[in-house]
C-alpha cells in the first residue's frame, strides 16, 4: 500500500496484533498519513468506524483526503490523542475494540522542510506539531538558561554532552540568535569531536521536539486513557521510535498487567489489586529485515500489544 510514498511502518503486524473484524470501532490516535487507517478500515469494511486524531491541522487535511473513499466511517478530531478521554465519548467511541497510537514522526513531516523537524534540510527551527501552538524551538534555545537547555538534552536526548554543549549555546546566542534548523545542528556538529554513528544533532533535536510538544506527557495521559475506552478484550498497540517513550510503554503495559503487588512472602494477598491488561507481546514486535531495507525508517520502531481483561469481583 503506498499512501503517496508514506510506509507505514509493522503494518503487518500492527493489524494481525490488532484483529480488526468487520463492524469493530477504533481509535487511531495519531492518524498522520493514514496509512494504518486505511488498513483497519479496511479489515472493519463494510461498517466498523475510526475515530482519527492528529494535533497537525495539515494531516487531518491529507489523512481526511487519504480515507474519503471509506465514506463517513471516519470522524476526525484535530487534538492530541492524549485527550481521547474527553474527545471519544462525544463521538459514541466508547468501549472500543481497538486503539493504535503511532508514536513516530510522519515522513510528510521529517520531509517538510517548513515544519523543522530535521536537521538534513534548511528550515526554522519549528517542530510544533500543532502550529496555532506558541512555543516553537527556537524560542527554547534561544530563552532558556544553559542550565533548563541541559536538562532537556539530557532527560529528553540521554545527549552526554548535555550541559558542555548547552553552555556553547547560550554563549553563541549572545551574538547571533539561531533561527534554522541547519544553524543549529551545524553548530553542534562544530563543537562535537570526534567520530560518531549518528550525527551528533540527532539527540538534540530529539529533545527539543520532545519538549516542544510535550510529547511524553502525552504518551503517559495517553496510554491511561486508552485503558478506559477500551472494551474488554479490546486490545490497544504502541509503536514508539525511541527509548523514553518505549520504556513507559513497557512499564505501564506490566503494572497493569500485574494482579497482586503484595509482597511476595505474604501468604494471602491483602492488596486486591486485579490487573487491567493482559500482555500480548511478551517481547517487543521489531521491523523484519525486509522491511528495514524497503522502509528504513522502521528500523528503530518498536510495538508492543495489550489486551484489556475483564475484572472479577
Amino acid at each position: 500500500m503506498d499512501v503517496n510514498n508514506h510506509i507505514p511502518v509493522l503494518l503487518e503486524e500492527v493489524v494481525q496484533l490488532l484483529q480488526p473484524q468487520p463492524g469493530h470501532s477504533f481509535i487511531d490516535g495519531t492518524v498522520g498519513a493514514g496509512g494504518h487507517a486505511t488498513a483497519i478500515l479496511q479489515a472493519t469494511a463494510p461498517n466498523g468506524r475510526l475515530l482519527a486524531f492528529d494535533k497537525d491541522a495539515e494531516a487531518i487535511a491529507f489523512a481526511r483526503q487519504q480515507l474519503s473513499s471509506f465514506g463517513d466511517r471516519t470522524t476526525f478530531v484535530q487534538a492530541s490523542y492524549a485527550s481521547m478521554g474527553q474527545h471519544a465519548p462525544h463521538y459514541n467511541f466508547t468501549a472500543v475494540d481497538g486503539i493504535l497510537l503511532d508514536l513516530g514522526l510522519s515522513s510528510r513531516q521529517l520531509d517538510d522542510s517548513r515544519r523543522g523537524f530535521s536537521f538534513m534540510r534548511e528550515g526554522p527551527l519549528d517542530m510544533r506539531f500543532d502550529t496555532a501552538q506558541e512555543v516553537t524551538a527556537a524560542d527554547l534555545i534561544n530563552n532558556l538558561t544553559a542550565e533548563e537547555l541541559a536538562n532537556i538534552f539530557w532527560r529528553y536526548g540521554e545527549e552526554r554532552h548535555s550541559r558542555r554543549l548547552a553552555r556553547a549555546i547560550v554563549a553563541q546566542r549572545q551574538q547571533v540568535a539561531f533561527t534554522t534548523t541547519t544553524q543549529l545542528a551545524s553548530f553542534i556538529a562544530a563543537e562535537t569531536s570526534g567520530r560518531q554513528r549518528v550525527h551528533p544533532a540527532t539527540r538534540i533535536f530529539q529533545a527539543l521536539r520532545i519538549a516542544v510538544n510535550d510529547e511524553l506527557v502525552d504518551v503517559e495521559r495517553g496510554i491511561k486513557a486508552a485503558v478506559s475506552l477500551l472494551k474488554p478484550g479490546g486490545r490497544m498497540a504502541v509503536i514508539s521510535f525511541h527509548s523514553l517513550e518505549d520504556r513507559l510503554v513497557k512499564q505501564f503495559f506490566r503494572e497493569q498487567s500485574k494482579s497482586c503487588i503484595c509482597p511476595p512472602d505474604q501468604p494471602v494477598c491483602t492488596c486486591t489489586v486485579q490487573a487491567s491488561l493482559r500482555l500480548i507481546t511478551r517481547k517487543v514486535v521489531v521491523a523484519t529485515p525486509e522491511e528495514v531495507a524497503t522502509n528504513p525508517r522502521s528500523r528503530s520502531a518498536r510495538l508492543r500489544v495489550a489486551e484489556k481483561v475483564r475484572k472479577t469481583k
